[in-house]
């Protein structure tokens, strides 16, 4: 009997694992896929825990997100084959390509493929009212939270202080163990540069009476000048409760890139399903709104992958692509 009892086990869990092996997309697709993201607290951490849960639904492959500092670390991750998919923006992925970068240490970073455009990223500075803090130009000799060392606003904000001529003390860490050193009055300002709403500013603004620290513009021309990547950039009225005028400032655009190795059907479906599920990706942030197959052409520094290639070539000839 316990002989009988004992096949009758082995048959079924034979029976069952055929389907679980197949939950894999397609035979030649990886069994798993990593998307490098960013910072608890911030915008890329959102947007990536969203579109992780799309695409194993979509793909029927497991896709995790993965916490990181940002675009830098993303970059290492994928030419290292740790992930392979990852965020970045693209004045960051310029610097990689390039070695350009004193993070790169000259080494060009050549394994990543542009897939699909994200957002803008606006930089924005935010101060607690009581701070009295009300100009960038006051964050001279004040103390300011930078995010992770490997961000986007980690990599550029050093650079940005350089050109305005102001010397603040910057500090790297994450955007969540900032955000709440600023309000325990350890920090006095935030710099950042992340799509919008940028969820800690949310965060802060329920608690606290803040301030959106102005550039001038003439301000912004010198960034420009300075770092010719960066293009006239805008916070709309209304993204933050207490901001009821457009906040001018630069920005640069987020990608996802994937390892030039993926399988080509493999990005072609990736593609297929963010642009296919725009509705879905805004419940994660509202920031994928930009989200769009027209926005591709904000990408004028990295090649495409093949897959992603196919989907704009295929879709521009139904009018998708252009919004026809």
């Amino acid at each position: 009997m316990s002989i009988t009892f004992l096949r009758i086990v082995v048959v079924l869990a034979a029976v069952f694992a055929v389907p679980q092996a197949a939950r894999s997309g397609e035979a030649h697709w990886p069994d798993t896929l990593t998307i490098g993201t960013g910072s608890p607290g911030g915008t890329y951490y959102e947007y990536g825990e969203g579109l992780a849960k799309l695409l194993t639904r979509k793909l029927d492959v497991s896709v995790f997100a993965r916490a990181t500092e940002g675009p830098t670390e993303n970059i290492k991750l994928l030419e290292a084959g740790e992930i392979q998919l990852a965020f970045v923006s693209l004045g960051v992925a310029q610097q990689a390509w390039n070695g350009s970068g004193e993070w790169t240490g000259g080494k060009q970073f050549r394994a990543m493929r542009a897939v699909f455009p994200m957002y803008d990223t606006p930089f924005q500075f935010m101060a607690l009212q009581k701070s009295g803090i009300s100009t960038v130009a006051g964050l001279t000799d004040k103390s300011v939270g930078i995010g992770p060392q490997g961000g986007t606003t980690g990599i550029y904000m050093p650079e940005f202080f350089k050109v305005l001529k102001i010397n603040p003390a910057a500090r790297t860490g994450s955007w969540s163990d900032l955000a709440a050193a600023m309000e325990a009055g350890a920090l006095d300002a935030l710099a950042v540069g992340a799509g919008v709403p940028f969820p800690e500013f949310a965060n802060l603004e329920k608690r606290n009476k803040v301030r959106y620290l102005p550039l001038a513009a003439s301000q912004v021309v010198a960034l420009r000048l300075a770092l010719p990547e960066l293009g006239a950039s805008v916070v709309p009225a209304g993204s933050y409760p207490s901001l009821t005028r457009h906040y001018q400032t630069v920005g640069v655009y987020n990608f996802v890139v994937a390892h030039r190795t993926l399988p080509d059907d493999l990005v072609y479906g990736i593609a297929e399903a963010v642009f296919a599920n725009g509705d879905e990706m805004m419940q994660a942030h509202n920031a994928a709104a930009d989200t769009v197959p027209a926005n591709f052409t904000r990408n004028t520094i990295l090649p495409f992958h093949d897959g992603a290639a196919r989907w704009y070539h295929n879709k521009s000839t139904a009018g998708v692509v252009h919004g026809d």
